[in-house]
């Protein structure tokens, strides 16, 4: 093993530290899935129940109990409840983006080294080749075999940790963002719903007030008070009687 070291060079020395790093970013995020991993769909069941019977109180103790960055926005909407519905939004939005960088830990760290890790090797291989053809070019090759071998070996050693870094660190990656993703959706629909179930209760606590009457206009006052006059049957003329009759 400490021979294989030996004829990596330090290039070898570099993708094993990367190897370590990786690992260690890899182990990190699984357990901090593991431990925010809860059953979505139960307790948020749970949470509209204590929400459709105005108990708030057990809802953020709910949210308490389960920490998660989704009982973190439940948490934001409830104790916004009273702002109206697109204050709501815009303070779910900026809660959100506080958590995307909890998920996106270490991910960028992680993805870098998926990509530099073949180029690496692919370096060791370079100067690997350039020592043993310069041993070649020499003509040290034909009196110590071993030096020429050590150039080949380097060259070969390397590549291939490259790529057994390369390949896990690039798998688990990928599987980390589609994770992060998949809860970020989850998330954006959980809390609709929930904006949805506040804005339900708060309709239901306003009191019901009796529909105001409309007051007529001034142009509809005016056809009435002709419909009326049109209504009224005409006045007899008053006929005044001749002098001699009234004698």
């Amino acid at each position: 093993m400490l021979d294989i070291l030996d004829k990596g060079g330090i290039i070898l020395w570099i993708i094993i530290g990367l190897s370590i790093l990786a690992a260690a970013i890899i182990i990190e995020r699984l357990l901090f899935f593991k431990r925010i991993r809860i059953d979505e769909d139960k307790l948020f069941v749970r949470i509209k129940g204590a929400l459709a019977k105005k108990h708030y109180d057990e809802a953020l103790s709910i949210c308490d109990s389960n920490v998660s960055p989704l009982t973190g926005l439940m948490k934001v909407g409830i104790n916004h409840r009273d702002q109206p519905e697109i204050i709501q939004k815009e303070v779910l939005k900026d809660a959100a983006r506080q958590e995307i960088p909890q998920l996106e830990r270490f991910l960028t760290p992680l993805g870098t080294i998926a990509h530099i890790s073949p180029l690496l090797g692919l370096l060791g291989t370079v100067t690997g080749n350039i020592k043993s053809f310069g041993i070649l070019g020499g003509g040290t090759a034909l009196g110590d075999p071993s030096v020429l071998a050590k150039g080949i070996s380097e060259a070969l050693i390397t590549t291939a940790a490259g790529l057994i870094v390369s390949i896990p660190a690039v798998i688990f990656y990928n599987y980390l963002v589609k994770k992060v993703e998949n809860i970020l959706i989850n998330m954006e629909n959980q809390v609709n719903e929930m904006i949805l179930l506040l804005k339900g209760t708060q309709q239901r606590e306003e009191p019901l007030r009796p529909p105001r009457r409309a007051e007529p206009s001034a142009a509809s006052r005016r056809v009435e008070a002709n419909t009326v006059r049109r209504a009224e049957p005409p006045k007899k003329p008053h006929r005044e009687e001749p002098a001699g009759e009234r004698s």
